[in-house]
């Protein structure tokens, strides 16, 4: 999705929620800001740092903690709805979009850490003889 600023390609995020852990957190964003729901992950996949530009001009080093979240409904209407274009890319696709070189790394350490538990999961199916 972009963000709703410059238009950049981001993940949804947010700032600490005092009384939620992080992936409670990242799940709420994840719903407000591209109107997806599903079981989040408590571990995470890694973190990036980025630069924000406060609302009084100071410009800020964030931190940022990623979760995967298996999206499984997709809301109707959401908070954020309107104010960002979202598209459902591959993970090639999104880490050639995204500016931030640790959350590229990110992306594509995610698409391996899928395919080797894909890959696994089919080596179980198969019978042994």
């Amino acid at each position: 999705m972009t963000s709703r600023d410059t238009g950049r390609w981001v993940i949804p995020k947010g700032w600490p929620i005092n009384g939620k852990c992080a992936h409670e957190v990242a799940a709420q964003e994840a719903l407000e800001e591209a109107g997806v729901k599903g079981p989040v992950e408590t571990e995470t996949l890694g973190a990036y740092t980025y630069p924000k530009m406060l609302r009084d001009g100071v410009r800020v080093s964030c931190k940022v903690q990623v979760y995967p979240l298996e999206v499984t409904d997709m809301a109707k209407n959401f908070k954020e709805k309107g104010e960002r274009t979202i598209e459902w890319v591959s993970f090639d696709e999104a880490a050639g979009r995204v500016r931030e070189p640790e959350l590229r790394h990110l992306f594509l350490a995610f698409k391996r850490k899928l395919t080797d538990r894909l890959s696994a999961n089919a080596a179980k199916q198969i019978p042994a003889e």
